[in-house]
């Protein structure tokens, strides 16, 4: 029996994380705000408290010692130190979960994205209050958090990994993306996608995540390390819109490029095409396979899981949704033009 702490977390990867090791007999505590009411079991242990502010971080903590420590919201370098100062001596192995937008700040690096790709200039800062603006920031905060790390394990062995991810698929994305496809796909179409990019699909399931992290845990593997996870299978969005239909039951729906600057300026996006972000990355996995022994869910049997599950328990529609009208009669206009 270990003690592990989930910082953050409490709808998605946390969740099923937190509600895995509480069945396999850990002592989980989860710390997080507090804002977002969680369906967690009695026995996990809450803390609350806003990890940014270091009074409230510490206070929280008290003097308890963790064997693990799972952080699935740091976010820069200071956050990064603040809890790197909270924690030494007090854990045995801090897992931070990154994202592999710490490659698409990069210059000079082409898809897929491996580990060695890291290090290098990072592109200028985009024009501020601008949406390319605040994913850069997402990129470099996660790049300044990692790069903490990093030095906190050359100097002091602080005992860190870090796992980039690409986008999440999963029955409890707060999202919907997937579902989003699921509507248009039941509804006929057509499915409105940008021009540009047309970047691949390599996602990864929340599952193999939480598995990914319980492998680290169990092992105590991986100690310094950096590893990109990531789905084995690398498709294009109209397969990966093709799969679902087959799933379905459902035709193929007609898929329509439109110009990014229009589908912007109508609003439409993300919602008509969430998978189609600019901002959107590509990993390879091989390391984690070779020294972790990580094993992937292949993408047709996690997307059946998927699409079985909004089938049986349908979310309520987003609000975007209600302008779907806008976005067929968009697709007149284009047609008639």
């Amino acid at each position: 029996m270990m003690d592990i702490l989930i910082i953050g977390g409490s709808r998605n990867m946390g969740h099923l994380l937190a509600v895995e090791l509480s069945q396999s007999g850990h002592r989980v505590t989860v710390l997080n705000r507090g804002l977002t009411a969680d369906q967690l079991p009695e026995a996990i242990t809450r803390l609350r408290a806003d990890r940014t502010i270091q009074e409230e971080f510490a206070a929280a903590l008290g003097n308890r010692t963790f064997d693990v420590v799972v952080d699935f919201v740091l976010f820069g370098a200071d956050e990064a130190s603040m809890t790197v100062d909270l924690l030494q001596g007090r854990v045995k192995h801090y897992i931070f979960i990154s994202s592999g937008q710490v490659y698409l700040v990069r210059e000079g690096v082409e898809r897929p994205f491996s580990e060695a790709d890291y290090d290098g200039a990072v592109m200028p800062e985009p024009k501020p209050n601008t949406y390319g603006h605040e994913e850069w920031r997402y990129g470099v905060g996660k790049r300044g958090a990692e790069d903490v790390l990093a030095r906190a394990w050359q100097n002091h062995q602080f005992p860190y990994t870090s796992l980039r991810l690409p986008m999440v698929n999963s029955e409890r994305d707060p999202m919907r993306r997937l579902y989003n496809y699921m509507l248009r796909i039941n509804d006929g179409g057509p499915i409105l996608i940008p021009n540009t990019p047309q970047h691949p699909l390599k996602h990864i399931y929340a599952d193999d995540v939480v598995q990914a992290v319980i492998t680290l845990i169990n092992m105590g593997k991986g100690i310094g390390g950096v590893y990109n996870l990531s789905q084995d299978e690398t498709v294009t969005l109209p397969e990966f819109i093709g799969m679902m239909c087959h799933l379905m039951s459902k035709d193929m729906p007609q898929i329509i490029e439109v110009k990014r600057s229009l589908l912007e300026a109508n609003g439409f996006l993300p919602d008509c095409s969430p998978f189609s972000d600019r901002w959107m990355s590509e990993l390879t996995n091989d390391l984690s396979k070779s020294e972790l022994g990580i094993e992937y869910t292949p993408l047709p049997i996690y997307l059946e899981k998927i699409v079985r599950y909004y089938e049986q328990h349908p979310p309520q529609r987003p609000a975007s949704y209600k302008r779907r009208n806008a976005e067929r009669q968009l697709v007149m206009e284009i047609l008639e033009t």
